[in-house]
C-alpha cells in the first residue's frame, strides 16, 4: 500500500498514477485524510497494489481455512492479471470435493471478499495438489478428440457445463483448429462450450507465371 498526499482528488491520483505506473482510471484506493479550508487544501489517500491484493487473498483464504480445523499452505503467483493461488494442507480431497465442487466454492467465495473489499474485479484462480491442471489437461483432451470427430462429421458438438477457467483453456486449445471454431453458450453454472464445424477457407491460387512465347 502506498501514501500520496496533493492539494485535491485529481491531483492526488495524477500523482500516484504517474509513481506507479498505471492509468488513473484502474487506481484502488482509499481516502485517509481530507482537509478543506479558506486557503488551504490537502487530501491524502492510500493506493492498493498487487501485493496488497495478494496478501489479501491469502489471508481471507487462511481464516476460512484454518476456521474448518485444516492448516493451508499458499505459493502465490501473478500472471498476467489473473492472482495464482496455489494452496496445500494436511487434507488436500476434502478440500477439493467431488468433481472439484469444493474447491470453486473456494475459489467463488475469495473472488466476491476481493471484489467487496477492493471496489473491483480482480481474477483470483484457486488450485489444490494441482487439482486445476490435471482438469485443464484432461478437458482440453477432450476437446480436442471432439473437435477431430467435428471436424469429419461436420456436425457441431455441445461439452458439458463447466466453471469460465476450464472454458478458457478449451478456447485457447483449440483457437489455432482451421476446422472449428468454439462459443460459450448458456448461462451461471450451466454454461458450457459449443464446437462448431467451420469450413476452411480457400486458399488463393497462386498467378501463373508468363511464359515466354
Amino acid at each position: 500500500m502506498r501514501i500520496f498526499e496533493a492539494k485535491n482528488l485529481d491531483e492526488v491520483l495524477a500523482l500516484a498514477s504517474e509513481d506507479i505506473g498505471i492509468q488513473t482510471k484502474d487506481l484502488v484506493y482509499e481516502v485517509l485524510e481530507e482537509k478543506k479550508g479558506l486557503f488551504k487544501s490537502s487530501i491524502k489517500i492510500s493506493v492498493y497494489e498487487t501485493t496488497d491484493y495478494i496478501e489479501y487473498a491469502e489471508n481471507y483464504l487462511r481464516l476460512v481455512v484454518e476456521s474448518l480445523g485444516f492448516t493451508p499452505e499458499f505459493t502465490t503467483s501473478l500472471d498476467g492479471e489473473v492472482i495464482k493461488i496455489e494452496m496445500s494442507t494436511n487434507h488436500n480431497s476434502i478440500l477439493i470435493g467431488k468433481g472439484g465442487k469444493t474447491l470453486l466454492a473456494f475459489n467463488e467465495i475469495v473472488q466476491v471478499a476481493m471484489t467487496v473489499k477492493f471496489k473491483k474485479r480482480i481474477r483470483v484462480l484457486l488450485d489444490i495438489n494441482n487439482y486445476k491442471n490435471d482438469r485443464y489437461r484432461r478437458v482440453t483432451g477432450l476437446a480436442r478428440k471432439v473437435a477431430g470427430d467435428v471436424a469429419r462429421s461436420k456436425q457441431d458438438a455441445t461439452l458439458d457445463p463447466m466453471p469460465s477457467d476450464e472454458r478458457r483453456a478449451i478456447h485457447n486449445a483449440l483457437s489455432e483448429y482451421r476446422n472449428v471454431t468454439t462459443e460459450s453458450i448458456g448461462a451461471g453454472k450451466e454454461r458450457q462450450v459449443i464446437i462448431r464445424y467451420k469450413k476452411p477457407e480457400k486458399k488463393e491460387k497462386a498467378p501463373k507465371e508468363p511464359q515466354d512465347e
